[in-house]
Parts: structure tokens; sequence; C-alpha cells
């Protein structure tokens, strides 16, 4: 199988981290907690209840795709959770991996609330997951991408995408 690099992407508290780190173990690859590239003025901002707006993302969305770029020239590939809710910022990944596969995490508002409410020491906090569905453009159909519902344990999404891979 070859092995490329993938963003899980989705709102925030769909399972982003758990899927990815799931799915970079599977694979082999190395894993990017995307939110550990945000700058801590993104993170003040989002803790204080505060979306970030397309401004406040541009740094964090090039470190990112800096972090693709890198894997794909060196042959290693890497497993990215990042939000990647719009489809300029999925570009932006794009541009620096055009083979790029992206595992959107899609469920409903009320599992993805309960599911924040019952995390601990994260700084996105549940009052910014209606922006998060504001912002959120799922993946077209002429993107390379896999929709998988969340209601399902992490370990059948894993398996829905080992397949998809081949």
């Amino acid at each position: 199988m070859h092995t490329r690099n993938i963003v899980v992407m989705g709102v925030a508290g769909c399972g982003k981290s758990s899927v990815g780190r799931l799915l970079a173990d599977a694979l082999g690859a190395g894993f990017i907690e995307g939110d550990a590239y945000h700058p801590p003025a993104n993170i003040e901002r989002m803790r204080a209840g505060i979306p970030l707006d397309d401004d406040a993302r541009a740094g964090w969305l090039a470190n990112l795709a800096e972090e693709l770029r890198r894997g794909r020239a060196t042959g290693a590939p890497l497993v990215l959770s990042c939000s990647a809710l719009k489809r300029r910022y999925r570009d932006l990944l794009r541009g620096a991996d055009p083979e790029l596969l992206f595992v959107h995490l899609a469920g409903d508002r009320a599992l993805i609330a309960s599911r924040m409410r019952e995390r601990n020491g994260h700084f996105m906090p549940e009052s910014l997951l209606d922006s998060q569905f504001r912002d959120l453009e799922p993946p077209g159909a002429d993107e390379r991408a896999i929709d998988l519902d969340i209601a399902q344990p992490p370990e059948a999404m894993l398996e829905q995408i080992l397949a998809a891979l081949g």
C-alpha cells in the first residue's frame, strides 16, 4: 500500500487526534497534532471564546503545509490532525502535497458537544462549536476525501480508512 500524507479533519471535538493517532500507528507514519502548531495568541483567543478568523489561521496553516511539504519531499508519510474547515484552507495544504488525502470526521452537533463536555484540559470551549460548524465547508466531490460518521467507534473508522486506502 502506498502511504501518502493524510489530514484527519473536522470541527473541534470530532475525534481528529484520536483517529489520527490510530491511523498513524497503523500506517507506520508520523503524527502531527495540528493544535500544537497554533501560536500562543491563537490558543488564548480560543480559550477566551473568540473564534479564529482567516488571518489568525494563516500562519498556522502555512506551518502545517510546510510540515506536509517536508514529509512529501523526504518520503516520510505523515498523518496530520487539522480542522481544515474551509476549502481554501485545504487548498493551501494541498499546495504542499497534491496527493494529499483528507479524512473528514462528520457528526451531529449534539454528539460532538457531548464529547467536548467530557474532555478535560483542552483550550477549545464548547461555546465555539457553532462557529466551527458555520465555517465548515465539507469536502467537495472534486476533492480527494473520505467522509466518516463519528457515531461509530474510532477503531471502526480506522478500518474504513485502511480499506479505502487499499
